[in-house]
C-alpha cells in the first residue's frame, strides 16, 4: 500500500507504520491495539508521537479511541486503506479571522528579531535530529545560494530556502511551519525597500560563507556550534541593517 499520509514529519511515519501493520492484518477490524505505552515502546519512540499518530489514524478512520477502554481499529479500517491518501490541512478559524488581518505584512525589524530567537534553536535541534536526506537538500538550498549570487539575483530563495530545510529538520513541526510562514510569502514593499537601502554589496557573500559554517556545522552533527552559527548570522544581518 502507499503511504496514508505524504508528508514526512514523525507521527505521520509512526502512522504510516500502523496502517501498514493494519493491511497485514498485524491488527485486525475491531481488535484492540496495545496501549500507547506499549506502542511507544515497541516502536521506540515517545508517547507524545504515539498519540499524535493515533489521533491522525482516528481522524482518517482506521482507529477508534475509547476513553477508559483503548485503541481499536475500526470495521471498515482495510477498505479505507485502499482510499485516497489524508490530507491534514491547516485552516483558518473563521471565528476568529474576522479580528485578523492574516495578510498584514511584518516590520523588518521583528521578523528578523523573532527569528533571532527561534532559528538557533532550530539549527540546534537539526544537527541532532536531521538524515541523509535532510542534509542533502539542505546542501541544494545552499547551492543555490551560492549559484544566485554568482547571478547577482536580487530574490534571495536559495538564501530563504536554506533556512525553511533547517527548519524542516529539526524534528519539529510548529517551528518548521513558524519559519515556512515568515519566510516563504514574497517580501513585502518594507522589507524590500530595507534591502534595496541598507544592503551593501559585500552582503550576499558574508552570509553566503555564515551559511556555510552552519551547514558544516550541521554535517558534523554539531548543536551547539550550529546554534552559535545561526546566531551570529542572524546577528550580523541585523547589526548590516541598523548601520547608519
Amino acid at each position: 500500500m502507499n503511504d496514508l499520509f505524504k508528508n514526512d514529519r514523525s507521527y505521520q511515519r509512526i502512522a504510516n507504520t500502523i496502517a501498514r501493520q493494519i493491511a497485514q492484518d498485524v491488527y485486525q477490524a475491531g481488535q484492540a491495539l496495545p496501549s500507547e505505552r506499549e506502542l511507544a515502546k515497541l516502536l521506540n519512540i515517545s508517547r507524545a508521537s504515539v498519540r499524535e499518530a493515533v489521533i491522525a489514524l482516528e481522524v482518517s478512520g482506521l482507529l477508534e479511541v475509547k476513553n477508559g477502554s483503548g485503541i481499536y481499529v475500526t470495521p471498515d479500517a482495510k477498505m479505507r486503506l485502499h482510499q485516497a491518501t489524508v490530507e491534514l490541512k491547516w485552516q483558518p478559524e473563521p471565528e476568529l479571522a474576522q479580528f485578523l488581518n492574516i495578510q498584514e505584512e511584518l516590520s523588518p525589524f521583528s521578523l528578523l528579531q523573532a527569528r533571532l530567537l527561534i532559528e538557533p534553536e532550530i539549527a540546534a535541534l537539526a544537527a541532532k535530529n536531521m538524515n541523509q536526506e535532510h542534509l542533502q537538500k539542505i546542501k541544494e538550498a545552499y547551492a543555490m545560494n551560492v549559484l544566485e549570487n554568482i547571478q547577482a539575483s536580487k530574490k534571495y530563495i536559495g538564501d530563504r530556502l536554506l533556512h525553511i530545510r533547517i527548519a524542516m529538520a529539526c524534528g519539529n513541526d510548529a517551528y518548521e511551519f513558524i519559519i515556512r510562514e515568515l519566510l516563504g510569502h514574497q517580501y513585502g514593499r518594507l522589507f524590500s525597500t530595507l534591502q534595496k537601502h541598507y544592503t551593501p554589496q559585500n552582503m550576499p557573500m558574508r552570509s553566503q560563507l555564515e551559511h556555510l559554517e552552519i551547514v558544516s556545522a550541521l554535517e558534523e552533527g554539531n548543536a551547539k556550534a550550529a546554534h552559535c552559527a545561526m546566531k551570529k548570522h542572524l546577528h550580523n544581518v541585523i547589526a548590516i541593517f541598523q548601520q547608519s
